[in-house]
Formats: structure tokens, C-alpha cells, sequence
């Protein structure tokens, strides 16, 4: 959600801050701003809006050291008053990710100390709280320990004082920081997007963590105070990642790089097979032992997990629940003893997750395997195991080539349970294994008919709602393609079994009501074409993608697509994609921001 960066250096920070603020707009905001210090100045820049609009008031501004942000509104309105940083006193500013949750009692108690408050935010209570320690220690450190042992909630915060311009502090509590390592200049942001032009020599914060940057030197203290070292390392992610090239959009670049992000995942499971050793030295043993899986997830990672479900299911016999981690979290219950719990996520740091990851762990005896995308990431540290995908960085909101590598880390996580179980003969593992060694090829092939849904798109633009169908593993890509085409074309869509039809969607069939359904040629394509004779009944119409063989359910159709070749279980993967491009394509149709849809971030990082 909120974009953080922060700088120290011996030149001139304001363009690393802004330059690493753009970098951070696909996080989605509302509102930017600038703090800014050196030994003769101390000011903010604010700006509601983007950040080009912060840059043109900030033009011809310098600093020595600096704290930028970006700001998606949770606590008052997004206007410039309640845009970040905020000022504590006269000599204190701070920036905020997340969500102070006592920030009432604070505001009330600073109140009574002469402090006014000048936003709608709960962030500037922290500003507040820094500048009274500050006032009582005469000590900066001293001053943020004492206020962030004062907040509840989840936090990433950034402080800056008039009194110490040779230094900035930042902290962490349940929302992300890494720090950025120079020469003779010190970093830090929420992702490391933003600081892939100045470094790529990176420190991910603990939880608790707490650092004081100079120009030479960082220094990281615990959630107890105490001086502690954490691990540099160097980020392998190059720092033309976030540019577009010569695509329009990020969507659409990330949509074209799927067969690179699958091949790059796919590699040493081609190398070694479906094995359990994929996950971690622990994994042949919890494999063998576990007596059910249970996948938490939020938005298109819960979709992904939907499908995994089939999968498992059918390959090891294993009962396989799928929840939505917001929901999750709050219920209650106990989980059975040895249960192996997967949490996908594609940043790691995705708040509800981590919540319902803690819940789990605290019902039972149970194991985490980490599905996620951002290595050292809060996720990936706290799990048991752990599959990285190689997706590179994403930066459209709506999910694409994250989307994907997760269905084939789930696909061969459920191959490699079945070869630890033995509950597949050696030739059905074999055919499953082997099918993944044509994925990339197939899905490039399937961009290949990007010009056909282009055509699609022209006509589904008009239309205010649309309907999406399929059945077994369909049926989450369904809801996986309904989603895509709200969150970017703002085009209500719902997705469906299509077995369900009856019980109460079909209703609203009529010509104004597009049906995308997806059809495969296995055992419930008769079922599927008896689903869409239904559509067409009460003259709806459908837009048909279908692998070879599923001629049966062409007739009547509105529009046909049929994909190159048939995927058998990887179906899921390879339908995925004409979604992804239909709703790319409707949405810059309609002429929508495809990369920052309104309202969106693409990192959740608060409930």
C-alpha cells in the first residue's frame, strides 16, 4: 500500500527520494510528500495526487537527507493536509505505513500536552509522540525507542529531526523495510524496487527491528533495544526490471514475460523432477506424515489455491481445504496435529496472510510451506518450508506472472506429495511431471493469439456486467478472469461453476449478458455444453475458449477461440492467459489506469 523511501548521502537526495517514489506507484496511493534536511534547512513538500505533482513542487529543492512517501488513505481524506510527512512540534517529521490502532487514546493524551493536530490521520500521533521523548531525552534514538514502545497496530515509519540532520531512523512492526547499503550514503524503503538504481546490497529489517542511518555507517537495534547485526545480501534483480520498454503498460509486459517467469521457476524442478528436496530438507518427512493440507491465501493467490486443491486431491488423497486468510484469521477451531499449511503469497508481506500463518501455528502442531515470490521476505522467514517462485518483480496491480508461477509451484508441490506418499504409479507421475516440460512453449503459443482477444475486447467494452464459467479446475479460473476484468476494466463480473447456473445466476441471462466460459475435452465437457445450451436458451451470449476437441460446444456460440493444443492438468495455467488478455485489452478499451486501477494496492499490507 503506502510507499516509503529514505535517504542520507553526501549529495543531493531529492531526486533518489522522488525517483524511488515512482518506482512505488504501482503500490497504489493517493497523495505523496517530502521531508528534507540539511544543516541549514528543514521543510516538507506535500502534494495530493501523483507524484509528478509532488515533483514539479519540489523542483529546485535539496537536501542531504530526506524521508519521501506515498500515501493510500485509511484515516481521513486524501488531501494534501493529511498527506505524509507529518510534523511533530516544530522539528520532527515522519512518514507512516499502516495502521496505528490506539491512536484515539494518543491523540487524547498529546491533546492534553498542547500538542494540535493538524490531519485526519492517525500517523501524526507518531510525530507528536517522537517530538515529546525527543523534548525529555534530547536523544533522537532514544526518543523513536520510546514512542514506537507506545504503538499498537502495524507500523513502517521513518523520522527525521531538525536537530539531527546528520541522521534518519526508521522502524518496523508487521509492515516491511530493507535497508539500502552505499558508499557514503544509507537507504531504506518498504520494497526494493525503489532502491534498485542506488544499490542492490540490501539489510531486510526483523520484525521489531529498529535502525539508525549516517552517512558511513547503519545501526540495527531489536525489539529489546539491543544492538543487533543482520545479514546483507545482495539482491539479484535487475534495475531495469521496473521499466517498461517498448510495452504500454506493466500489465501487459508481465502478461508477456510469463513464459520467461514459468521456464525461470521450472528450473530445477527440471533438473531434479518432482521432489520433495524442492522445499526444504524437512519436506520428504512432513510429506509422508501429514494427514491434511489446509491453503491460506488472499485475491488471486486464493484462486491459485483453489485449483491446487483439485490436484491434490485427486494425486494423493489427502483432504485439501482452501480459506481466505481475512477470514480465516477470526475463525476458531483447532487444527489437527502434523496439518502442513500453505501460505502463497507473491510479496510476503501481505497482512491478513501473516495473521492467519500466526493463527495456525497457534491452533496445533502444525508446518508452514511458504509460496511466495520476494526471497527474505517476513513470509518466507517465519515458514518451514518454502517454494520460491521466480516471477521477477511485478509491477502491475492485478496480477499476472505471479498469478501463474503460483499455479505451477502448486501443481509441483502436489506431484512431489504424491511421489512422497506413493499414492501415484510410476507412469502417472511421469506423465505429470513431463507435461510441465512443454509449459513455456505452450503458453508463448497462446500469446500468440493476443490480436483475437484484442477483437473480443472491442465488443466486451460495452457491456456493464459479464458472466464467467467453468467447471474443476475451470472454475477457479473462472473467478480468477471475473476478477481481472473488475479490478482493471471496472466492468462488474462474477465467476461461477457452471453447474451452478441453475441455482440462480441464470437469471440474469439476456442479450446484455456476456458469457466467457472455458471448456476442455475431459470427462465434463458434455456437462460443460449442456451448461452453455442453457446460455443461449435466453439468447445470452458466449464467448467460448476452448483447447482442440471441444468442437461439441462451439455451436451457438457468440465467439469461439480454440487454444493451439490441449494442456491436460496444466489447463489451468494456459486458460489463464486469454483472461488476462481479454481483460487487458477491454480495460484499454475503455480507456482505464490498467497499471493502478482506482482504489487498489497491489500490496496489502494493513487488515
Amino acid at each position: 500500500m503506502c510507499g516509503i523511501v529514505g535517504a542520507i548521502s553526501e549529495r543531493n537526495v531529492v531526486p533518489m527520494l522522488l525517483a524511488g517514489l515512482q518506482r512505488l506507484e504501482y503500490r497504489g496511493y493517493d497523495s505523496s510528500g517530502l521531508a528534507l534536511a540539511s544543516a541549514d534547512h528543514f521543510e516538507r513538500v506535500r502534494a495530493a495526487g501523483r507524484v509528478a505533482d509532488l515533483a514539479a513542487k519540489a523542483d529546485g529543492h535539496t537536501a542531504l537527507a530526506g524521508l519521501a512517501h506515498t500515501r493510500w488513505a485509511t484515516h481521513g481524506a486524501p488531501t494534501e493536509l493529511n498527506a505524509h510527512p507529518h510534523l511533530g512540534g516544530d522539528s520532527v517529521l515522519i512518514v507512516h505505513n499502516g495502521i496505528i490502532e490506539n491512536h484515539n487514546a494518543l491523540r487524547t493524551e498529546l491533546q492534553a500536552q498542547g500538542y494540535r493536530f493538524t490531519s485526519e490521520t492517525d500517523s501524526e500521533v507518531i510525530a507528536h509522540l517522537v517530538h515529546h521523548y525527543l523534548h525529555r531525552a534530547n536523544d533522537l534514538l532514544a526518543a523513536v525507542q520510546a514512542t514506537v514502545g507506545r504503538l499498537t497496530g502495524a507500523f513502517a515509519i521513518g523520522v527525521l529531526s531538525r536537530d539531527y540532520p546528520d541522521r534518519v531512523i526508521c522502524a518496523r512492526r508487521g509492515s516491511p523495510l530493507v535497508l539500502g547499503l552505499g558508499f557514503g550514503e544509507q537507504f531504506f524503503a518498504s520494497d526494493i524496487a525503489a532502491l534498485l538504481p542506488v544499490t542492490q546490497r540490501m539489510i531486510y529489517l526483523e520484525e521489531g527491528d529498529l535502525a539508525e542511518l549516517s552517512r558511513s555507517e547503519v545501526r540495527i537495534f531489536n525489539a529489546a533495544g539491543e544492538a543487533v547485526t543482520r545479514q546483507a545480501r545482495t539482491v539479484d534483480v535487475a534495475a531495469d526490471s521496473a521499466d517498461l520498454g517498448h510495452y504500454r503498460h506493466f500489465m501487459q509486459k508481465e502478461i508477456f514475460e510469463q513464459p520467461t517467469a514459468i521456464a525461470n521457476t521450472l528450473q530445477r524442478v527440471l533438473e531434479l523432477g518432482c521432489q520433495s528436496a524442492l522445499f526444504g530438507p524437512q519436506a520428504d518427512e512432513l510429506f509422508a506424515h501429514t494427514p491434511a493440507i489446509r491453503i491460506v491465501a488472499c485475491g488471486s493467490s486464493y484462486h491459485a489455491g483453489l485449483v491446487a486443491r483439485y490436484w491434490i486431491e485427486e494425486w494423493t488423497g489427502l483432504p485439501c481445504s482452501v480459506d481466505i486468510a481475512s477470514e480465516y484469521r477470526y475463525r476458531k477451531g483447532r487444527e489437527q496435529d502434523g496439518t502442513l499449511i500453505i501460505a502463497i503469497s507473491q510479496s510476503g508481506e501481505t497482512a491478513d496472510l501473516l495473521a492467519a500463518m500466526r493463527s495456525a501455528r497457534e491452533r496445533g502442531d502444525v508446518k508452514v510451506l511458504a509460496i511466495c515470490n520476494v526471497p527474505h521476505s517476513t513470509l518466507t522467514r517465519e515458514s518451514d518450508l518454502l517454494f520460491l517462485t521466480q516471477a521477477g518483480l511485478e509491477i502491475g496491480v492485478a496480477s499476472t506472472k505471479a498469478f501463474t508461477t503460483q499455479l505451477v509451484a502448486l501443481y509441483v508441490f502436489a506431484a512431489s506429495l504424491a511421489h512422497s506418499r506413493k499414492t501415484l504409479n510410476p507412469a502417472q507421475l511421469k506423465d505429470i511431471t513431463e507435461a510441465l516440460n512443454h509449459l513455456p512453449v505452450l503458453v508463448e503459443e497462446v500469446l500468440a493469439m493476443d490480436s483475437k482477444l484484442e477483437a473480443w475486447a472491442q465488443e466486451l467494452a460495452h457491456y456493464h456486467n459479464a458472466l464467467f464459467l467453468g467447471r474443476h479446475t475451470l472454475f477457479p479460473i473462472a473467478l480468477e478472469g471475473a476478477l481481472k476484468l473488475k479490478e482493471i476494466a471496472y466492468i462488474h463480473a462474477e465467476g461461477y461453476a457452471a453447474g451452478e447456473l441453475k441455482h440462480g445466476p441464470l437469471a440474469l441471462v439476456d442479450e446484455d449478458m456476456p458469457v466467457i466460459a472455458c471448456a476442455v475435452n475431459d470427462e465434463l465437457l458434455e456437462k460443460v455444453v449442456s451448461n452453455l445450451r442453457e446460455v443461449q436458451a435466453r439468447s445470452g451470449k458466449v464467448f467460448l475458449l476452448a483447447e482442440p476437441g471441444c468442437e461439441a460446444a462451439h455451436e451457438g456460440c457468440h465467439r469461439v477461440l480454440t487454444l493451439p493444443a490441449a494442456a491436460g492438468p496444466l489447463a489451468p495455467v494456459v486458460l489463464t492467459l486469454p483472461l488476462q488478455m481479454l481483460s487487458y485489452h477491454t480495460a484499454c478499451r475503455k480507456g482505464t489506469d490498467v497499471d493502478k486501477p482506482r482504489n487498489l494496492a497491489k500490496s496489502v499490507t494493513v487488515e
